[in-house]
């Protein structure tokens, strides 16, 4: 497998907040520009909409809305970009893109109440006690 080694050009610092927020827009709008791409690169038609994804990468943003000292933003914008370059440049693969951006951090919803369907009672009194 070829790599190419590209060197990172890291961007200067922003000098205020309203530059830093002009970068941010831009970043954004660059995102959702790659999110057809993406989708073709890994194949997500099946699994997600564009629309989903494009409200994942929002809410990825809006975790940080609160940041408001400029030198953190540009530290989040460059790591940001080069999640987004790492994910156009296929450096991901499929199961990382939808457990990262579709199913959430959270992981898979649970149902909880069924596996305790059939036990009996020594055994669901063993698992409880032993599950920390």
């Amino acid at each position: 497998m070829a790599f190419t080694l590209r060197s990172v050009k890291v961007p200067p610092n922003s000098a205020s907040l309203e530059e830093a927020r002009s970068r941010v827009f831009g970043f954004f709008k660059a995102a959702c520009r790659s999110i057809p791409n993406i989708m073709q690169i890994y194949n997500l038609d099946d699994v997600v909409t564009t629309a989903q994804l494009r409200s994942a990468i929002t809410s990825e943003f809006r975790k940080n809305s609160h940041v408001t000292n400029p030198k953190v933003i540009d530290m989040l914008l460059f790591k940001g970009m080069e999640e987004l370059g790492n994910i156009t440049e296929h450096a991901k693969q499929r199961h990382h893109i939808i457990g990262q951006y579709v199913v959430g951090r959270q992981g898979l919803v649970q149902d909880l109440g069924t596996k305790d369907k059939g036990m009996s009672d020594f055994l669901k009194s063993f698992y409880r006690s032993n599950y920390f």
